[in-house]
């Protein structure tokens, strides 16, 4: 937990503050921007939550920080309203985790209830109030890993919900080689009849994104809205694999309708089908640029 004796300089005065263990994943940042921003590196509380709705919304990003760098210098009461609020509501039956796992460096993840049985998509912490949580909402049916970096625990979500683990055999390693659904090839996979999974690689040799209902994407570490450059990216500086790849797989995405995109690490980002893949575009013609400057 957050000590007050590693408490920032940088942070205002009051309730809220982030010591100095945060490792700049941005997850509290992007969760309340009204209250949390970057400052030499590392996040920083610049605004103290004044109304009920912005202390829950600081609580919540308190819970979902993965190294619990975010602390209150009084004993919160309301704790557990903000645990009993995860996972928080996107749109329709689509939520976010919170939970985030410094395994994955603070990548997010998210549920998809489904009357044919629920999906996890990459792999939160497991912590118990976020387990109870999950089992009312009917538990897991398939725990989908777009790659080989947000695996997290997902051994002890197998454990407890003997859940179906998805994962594409290029990014199986010694931590995921027991996994139930492997993966190969290049071809889209259809796991239901709402559930498709694609084939990116790029980011890493075997990621893949997972497209619900033609409408939400899931897309780990290969596409996501960045604050910094204010439209859709790929991540050219943590590329494991291949960067002209991932620029092939992001065309191959153009084939494709969707309104959401839901990543691991950045920002979501919501916007009608074809603005989305005008913004898509945009994003291949920005790509290359990114060898250039580099």
């Amino acid at each position: 937990m957050a000590r007050l004796s590693e408490r920032r300089i940088e942070n205002v005065e009051g309730d809220f503050y982030v010591d100095s263990t945060c490792i700049d994943c941005d997850t509290c940042r992007w969760m309340m921007p009204q209250v949390f921003s970057r400052e030499a590196g590392q996040s920083v509380v610049y605004h103290q939550p004044v109304t009920e709705q912005e202390r829950l919304q600081s609580l919540q990003a308190l819970l979902a920080c993965p190294t619990a760098s975010i602390g209150t210098v009084e004993t919160s009461k309301d704790i557990l309203q903000a645990q009993q609020s995860f996972p928080l509501h996107i749109q329709d039956l689509v939520y976010h985790c919170g939970y985030h796992s410094k395994k994955s460096f603070g990548a997010a993840s998210y549920l998809i209830q489904r009357p044919e049985g629920n999906v996890l998509v990459d792999s939160p912490r497991f912590a118990p109030p976020l387990v109870k949580q999950l089992e009312a909402l009917g538990g897991v049916r398939y725990l989908y890993l777009t790659h080989r970096d947000d695996v997290a625990d997902h051994e002890k979500f197998r454990e407890r919900f003997s859940c179906d683990r998805i994962l594409h055999q290029d990014d199986i390693t010694a931590a995921t080689q027991d996994i139930e659904i492997s993966l190969t090839g290049q071809e889209p996979f259809a796991l239901a009849p709402d559930l498709q999974i694609i084939p990116v690689p790029g980011h890493t040799k075997g990621h893949t994104v997972l497209l619900y209902q033609n409408r939400f994407l899931f897309t780990g570490d290969h596409l996501a809205w960045s604050a910094t450059f204010d439209h859709l990216v790929g991540f050219h500086r943590f590329c494991w694999y291949s960067w002209p790849q991932q620029i092939e797989s992001m065309q191959r995405l153009l084939d494709y309708r969707f309104e959401w995109v839901l990543p691991g690490h950045g920002r979501r980002h919501h916007a009608p089908p074809q603005l989305m893949q005008q913004q898509l575009q945009a994003c291949l013609d920005w790509m290359p640029t990114m060898v250039s400057n580099h």
